[in-house]
């Protein structure tokens, strides 16, 4: 268990890397391609709905077929394919098509790891374990800030996507060669999806799982890189080293939050104080968004940390997860999780682009950031009918 998921921890590397590295690689897209700001947003909400939508299908898979075929099939054929499209691409349409199918191929890999430890390690360490499987891989988002600005800068975003196909294929290859499926679940359960929508103990926190990931990652993925370029004119340099600063505090946020729940005794007041937190900084952020760059990057950096909630909030769902669906409960989750992502970044293009045109650039940025508070302080007020789970 341990060497499979070491691996797929590393593998989530990528997951991460390819849902952010788009923050800087904005001037060089529009310079090459002519693909602006909306084009990106909608991009980056394309990754993540195809990345949402494919967990359904890979739930069902992870169940019957295993995490080791299906993490190293769907990694390869979306993962790989989709960034030598990115390579090659000649317009915004075909970034939109490539991001779609890396998104879908980076689907299974963390949910694979999670669906793992639900299975085979203990209930009380999973939000720990989770968060530290979070964490680790969350090195990716730090590799698409500095380093992918300095690959850009160096080699190309051409040549740095051809590298990125080769490595992501090479990890599809080694997961098929080290992860170790576990036992197949107690012959004779049957059950679906529906079955855990079913379950009341869930309503409450299906609300908080679209609206807790939604602002760090639709941030940090793109709106930090336009935000901090458009207002204050910083670098391509700049804005990877802001981006960088944002990644490093969302990796903190992740291991903060992993113990808290076996600190405190309870997963939903960490989820509702943590998630309070980044909806007032968001909405902070719109407030005192031109009154420096360090102020931004600051608040930015508030948005990561307290945004972080995503692998506890995994957590506390799968403590009602019975064990035969433990796959497809863990995907249902991780759905309403990154589609949240995937349909606000989508919304976001179009609210910076209308607010943009009639009031200006600032006031489309204080817009965007008052819309994911507000998505965040209302994924509250729904979560505040939740209950933990058993022990």
């Amino acid at each position: 268990m341990r060497a499979g998921l070491s691996l797929l921890c590393l593998t989530y590397v990528l997951s991460q890397f390819y849902r952010a590295f788009l923050a800087v690689l904005g001037p060089a897209l529009l310079r090459d391609l002519g693909a602006g700001p909306e084009d990106l947003a909608t991009a980056s909400g394309l990754w993540f709905l195809a990345f949402a939508l494919a967990q359904l299908p890979i739930g069902w898979a992870l169940d019957r077929l295993g995490p080791r075929r299906t993490v190293s099939s769907v990694l390869m054929l979306g993962g790989a394919g989709g960034a030598l499209l990115f390579s090659v691409a000649g317009s915004a349409l075909h970034v939109k098509l490539a991001m779609m199918l890396i998104g879908a191929g980076c689907a299974p890999v963390l949910v694979s790891a999670y669906y793992i430890l639900a299975r085979q390690g203990s209930p009380a360490q999973f939000a720990t374990m989770a968060a530290l499987l979070l964490g680790i891989g969350s090195i990716g988002n730090l590799g698409a800030s500095w380093p992918m600005a300095f690959a850009v800068e160096t080699v190309g975003w051409r040549a740095a996507m051809v590298l990125l196909a080769a490595l992501t294929g090479a990890a599809a290859l080694a997961l098929f060669m080290v992860v170790r499926d576990p036992e197949a679940p107690e012959h004779g359960r049957r059950g679906s999806v529906l079955d855990l929508l079913k379950m009341r103990a869930l309503w409450p926190i299906i609300p908080m799982m679209f609206a807790c990931y939604a602002p760090a990652a639709a941030v940090r993925g793109l709106w930090i890189g336009p935000y901090l370029s458009d207002i204050f004119g910083l670098s391509v340099t700049q804005l990877g080293q802001a981006s960088l600063v944002m990644g490093i505090a969302m990796i903190c946020g992740t291991l903060i939050y992993g113990p808290l729940d076996r600190v405190f005794g309870t997963h939903k007041w960490v989820i509702l104080v943590g998630n309070l937190a980044c909806g007032l900084s968001a909405l902070a952020l719109a407030l005192l968004a031109g009154t420096s760059a360090a102020v931004g990057i600051a608040l930015c950096a508030a948005i990561g940390l307290f945004g972080a909630s995503f692998p506890v909030m995994i957590a506390h769902a799968r403590g009602f997860f019975p064990a035969h669906l433990a796959g497809r409960g863990v995907t249902l989750m991780n759905l309403f999780g990154i589609g949240g992502v995937g349909l606000m970044q989508l919304a976001s293009g179009g609210i910076h682009a209308q607010v943009a045109a009639g009031a200006g650039a600032l006031a489309s940025y204080q817009v965007l950031f008052a819309f994911f508070g507000a998505v965040s302080l209302l994924g509250v007020l729904a979560y505040l009918f939740s209950r933990d789970a058993p022990a």
